[in-house]
């Protein structure tokens, strides 16, 4: 893999792991053009997702810092105060119940999904299942529920759906976010939930791949780093992106994107 590839496939990876294009599906696509491209089990992917996963967590600082403040012992406050860190210790157990869950799912059924990553096809007819919900979401005016109102029953669903973004062309951020809009979660909401979950999912797919490590030569490690870096910085602009278009109920904009890159690769696959 050579330095131009990696922080190719880090720019690729941070626009479409956060924006709902399924980061997935883009890099299945983007490696079967590069015929020299090789890497240990999903070890390069892991370390993108790891740069997109660092965007995540400064984007979401604020939030993340009131969660964890949420477990400490607190001085007597204002009530709001109080209900605040109670809402956030919640959000905190959803998260994991969700977490369980895609984890579950996914250790399940680890061998056959890796072998779906070998798949151009199944990625883009995936992708275009990406497009179908993203396109349906925008139907939804009336979801108003927030963080205070979400269920254990909810997180389960969640978490469900966002094992079945473990096949390469399912966005798990666009499959999580329709999940909440369908749940009646307000887009902000149902957005915020998605990318928070991703944290210990992303954490997750790192440490089941950390065994590879040890196969990176020393020629590997700078277009890794950059891979990196690329992934983050490129993560971070996705966000803002896709916060921008979740507040006008937009989403079927990458629906459409969806399906002319699915359908013009399978065309294109298809007379080749």
């Amino acid at each position: 893999m050579t330095t131009s590839q990696a922080i190719l496939l880090g720019i690729i990876q941070g626009l479409t792991e956060l924006l709902p294009i399924s980061s997935s599906a883009h890099l299945v696509i983007a490696q079967s053009f590069m015929p020299n491209f090789h890497q240990p089990g999903v070890l390069f992917d892991a370390v993108l997702h790891m740069g997109t996963l660092l965007s995540v967590l400064y984007f979401f600082r604020k939030d993340i810092i009131a969660m964890i403040l949420s477990l400490l012992p607190a001085a007597a406050g204002a009530p709001h105060a109080a209900g605040q860190r109670k809402i956030n210790r919640k959000l905190i157990l959803l998260l994991l119940i969700s977490t369980i869950i895609t984890a579950g799912v996914g250790l399940s059924f680890k061998t056959e999904i890796e072998t779906l990553y070998s798949s151009v096809k199944v990625a883009l007819l995936m992708l275009f299942v990406t497009g179908l919900i993203l396109f349906l979401s925008d139907k939804i005016k009336y979801a108003s529920r927030k963080e205070g109102s979400m269920s254990i029953l909810d997180a389960c669903l969640i978490g469900f759906v966002q094992s079945l973004a473990l096949v390469p062309g399912i966005s798990r951020s666009g499959s999580t976010i329709v999940c909440g809009i369908f749940l009646g979660l307000t887009r902000e909401t149902a957005a915020r939930y998605s990318f928070l979950l991703s944290i210990p999912t992303i954490l997750g797919a790192v440490i089941l791949q950390s065994h590879h490590f040890s196969a990176i030569t020393k020629d590997e490690i700078l277009p890794y780093t950059l891979g990196f870096i690329a992934a983050a910085v490129t993560g971070f602009l996705a966000l803002r992106f896709l916060y921008f278009m979740i507040k006008r109920a937009q989403l079927r904009v990458f629906a459409y994107y969806c399906w002319f890159l699915s359908g013009n690769i399978l065309l294109f696959l298809w007379y080749n």
